[in-house]
């Protein structure tokens, strides 16, 4: 029989652990409502830039290429900026990060305000945006994983999801909201009081434990090494980020053909653009909540596998053949609804497999390796639509015009078939190599 004080003392324990970690989720909670509004804000101010840009250029690539701009930097010192972040309190990092994001965002508005802004200030502002991102990223999921035990890892993971997901339901339409009816500086000051909200928040309201020792010691070429040379030595990460990477290339230059297809069609415009772009934000939203309360699974790896194929292989050929809204709509929501579980299981993945002192320069060499596609994917798929599918889509008739539809949003059309089919082949070839490998938490 146990006895009563024995009971008493380990009911105590664990009531001291569980109140403890109420307390750490806590600044979670603040860090990621506070963030989540900035980063709606800064994605209200992107997306009103790419309808001016739109509205100035009418060019698939020129309006893709304001965001390979901002991915370019991003991209290449990723591998650096990981190493850096690793060497430097996180929470001073993402401060001074965010300060910076933020006066990027002052010289837009100042430029716009006199009547001064061109195309080529947009790229060199999201270059320098982007650069100061590159550094605050992996601050800030190294920030997350301290701040969270072990066994929350999933749940948080899927809250970060949800709040994607919301942002993009909410964004495009909030967006053209306040860039049709007060314009850019409107939408320009918004992402700025966001901005002050978070600031004041992870400055006065949350602590960050500090996780960089012996590294403050070390050069930034040797803490980026050890980021490559842990992944050599992990090879079942290396193929997951490999993979996403191809997901990526396909994903972005369907960002890129997007709103070809849907802002000239004569069933499109701007307003039906932000409703079916909101529809794939629904469909995050209730992948979310289903990686949020799914029991964890099996094989954490096929079930990122399996999720990418379903959605590269339903959404663009669904776009490819249709020419109504609805169908659109339908196809959004079945290409976005299981992205929140793959990210959720791969953030999983990646946060148990990673010593913490690590991921800070892991998560950065999984930046460059993961999304260096990103922007070789935005300018393939506005020069696609531009210079291959449009030109060859004038004057079709017949099966083409049944197929694809007439105008220059049948480019556009032709395009999303031919990157169903890149996205389909890619799932199945990187699928053959992943099954060897097999993920369970511990």
């Amino acid at each position: 029989m146990i006895p009563q004080a024995l009971l008493l003392t380990n009911n105590l324990e664990f009531g001291a652990k569980e109140m403890n970690k109420k307390n750490i989720l806590k600044d979670f909670y603040i860090l990621w409502s506070t963030q989540s509004l900035s980063q709606l804000g800064s994605a209200i101010t992107a997306y009103a830039l790419t309808l001016w840009l739109y509205d100035q250029t009418g060019s698939a690539l020129g309006t893709a290429a304001l965001r390979i701009s901002t991915y370019a930097p991003y991209v290449l010192m990723s591998i650096f900026a990981g190493a850096i972040s690793d060497k430097f309190d996180k929470k001073r990092t993402m401060l001074v990060c965010d300060l910076f994001a933020a006066l990027t965002t002052v010289t837009v508005f100042i430029l716009y305000r006199t009547d001064t802004l061109c195309i080529w200030h947009l790229y060199a502002i999201n270059a320098a945006s982007g650069l100061m991102n590159t550094v605050q990223q992996p601050a800030s999921e190294v920030a997350n994983t301290v701040l969270v035990p072990k066994e929350y890892y999933q749940k948080t993971s899927g809250l970060n999801s949800l709040t994607r997901s919301l942002i993009t339901i909410g964004n495009p339409l909030i967006a053209s909201a306040i860039y049709g009816f007060a314009g850019l500086d409107a939408a320009i000051a918004f992402d700025l009081f966001t901005f002050a909200v978070a600031f004041i928040a992870l400055a006065l309201f949350i602590h960050i434990p500090d996780t960089a020792q012996k590294e403050k010691e070390e050069s930034v070429l040797k803490l980026a090494k050890e980021g490559l040379v842990f992944l050599k030595q992990t090879p079942m990460i290396l193929y997951v980020i490999l993979f996403m990477a191809g997901v990526n290339f396909v994903a972005s230059a369907f960002d890129a053909v997007l709103y070809s297809l849907i802002l000239p069609n004569p069933r499109g415009g701007n307003y039906v653009y932000g409703i079916v772009t909101s529809c794939a934000g629904i469909a995050m939203v209730v992948g979310s909540l289903i990686a949020t309360v799914m029991p964890k699974p099996k094989d954490r790896v096929r079930v990122i596998y399996l999720s990418m194929l379903f959605s590269l292989g339903t959404e663009n050929f669904l776009l490819a053949f249709s020419r109504s809204p609805v169908v659109w709509c339908i196809a959004q929501i079945l290409g976005w609804i299981f992205v929140p579980v793959m990210s959720a299981n791969q953030n999983v993945i990646m946060k148990n497999t990673i010593p913490t002192n690590l991921q800070g320069r892991v998560y950065a060499c999984r930046n460059t390796l993961q999304f260096f596609t990103i922007p070789i994917g935005l300018a393939f798929g506005g020069f696609m639509v531009d210079h291959v599918c449009e030109p060859f889509m004038s004057g079709k008739t017949g099966l083409y015009e049944t197929l694809f539809g007439t105008g220059k949003s049948s480019g556009a059309a032709l395009m999303m078939l031919i990157l169903g089919v890149m996205g389909t082949v890619m799932c199945l070839i990187f699928g053959l190599k992943l099954k060897k490998y097999k993920y369970q938490d511990q």
